[in-house]
């Protein structure tokens, strides 16, 4: 298998940021005694019936190329319709904001949804202008712009965070997002910690999202069933919770409204919250809130 071409002029990720064991670093402080940050995110994509659906749930018969994929695009038309509505009323009962991950398309094809969010107050956070591997666009700066511009005109602000859809990248996606003001990126999960990698035009924090904690790899790939979703979700906040009375720690929770919004799943999902938000010590904050937190500690700790 041959290596990746490395443009001229691009960094590779370790080029980016120096390896750092979380053990090495001075800790971080959350107010109030806070042990953990809880960071939830929905995904709200837009699945083109003209292309190969993003994710299927049932694989065409005899193995034939299928389009159009009509029924994974209706599997995903359900979240929309009426997964995404399970968690409006969830999140709203929580008193929790969260963060959107959105296809900035879907503020064109799904206004009534989008609104919804904005009128609960949940965080815009960029996922591309349609849901693609990113590394298949010929001109990725003029995709990012076109997202944020979609996002700030619907909303009145530009987004600060942006995770790629599946986590896809290029080798100089980090410079291209800083160029567009990106502040925060949610594509390396490498970390239970914000750090910070290097780019031409600044700093970009990353922000720790997950795929451990994502209903895609867990209940679409690895066909688990919900419970262990929630098996997995408490057994991990048990353990960041105890090394949080040392240093704090983030859990990223990344949940899609087709998978986790469906009938005999949601239970699961809200069972999660109600053991987590027994604990004190718990925060939920969106990317935004965990950004400013983070940037407040480096100056705290003489680090910028």
């Amino acid at each position: 298998m041959t290596a990746p071409i490395v443009p001229p002029g691009s960094k590779i990720p370790r080029d980016r940021v120096p390896f750092s064991a979380i053990v090495d670093r001075p800790p971080l402080k959350l107010p109030n005694d806070g042990r953990i940050i809880i960071w939830t995110i929905v995904n709200l994509e837009v699945w083109d019936i003209a292309r190969p659906m993003a994710r299927q749930v049932i694989p065409p018969p005899m193995g034939a190329p299928l389009l159009p994929d009509v029924p994974n695009w209706s599997w995903h038309e359900y979240g929309m319709r009426v997964g995404v509505w399970r968690f409006f009323d969830l999140y709203k009962r929580l008193g929790i904001k969260p963060t959107l991950s959105i296809n900035a398309r879907v503020i064109e094809d799904y206004p009534r949804v989008s609104q919804q969010a904005l009128d609960a107050g949940w965080e815009f956070m960029g996922h591309a202008y349609e849901q693609g591997p990113i590394h298949k666009i010929e001109d990725q700066p003029a995709m990012i712009a076109r997202s944020i511009e979609v996002i700030r005109k619907f909303t009145g602000k530009p987004p600060v965070g942006w995770l790629g859809p599946g986590l896809t990248q290029t080798f100089d996606t980090p410079e291209n997002l800083t160029a567009a003001g990106i502040k925060y990126i949610g594509d390396w999960v490498y970390d239970d910690e914000p750090t910070v990698i290097s780019t031409s035009k600044g700093p970009l924090v990353t922000l720790p999202y997950t795929v451990e904690l994502n209903d895609i790899p867990m209940m679409i790939i690895q066909h688990h069933e919900a419970q262990h979703w929630q098996q997995r979700c408490t057994d991990y906040f048990d353990r960041l919770y105890a090394e949080g009375a040392e240093r704090p720690r983030v859990m990223a929770m990344a949940i899609h409204p087709y998978i986790s919004g469906q009938p005999h799943r949601i239970k699961y999902l809200e069972a999660i919250y109600d053991y987590i938000n027994k604990h004190p010590g718990v925060i939920h904050w969106n990317g935004v809130e965990m950004l400013d937190w983070y940037q407040g500690e480096r100056k705290r700790l003489g680090l910028v």
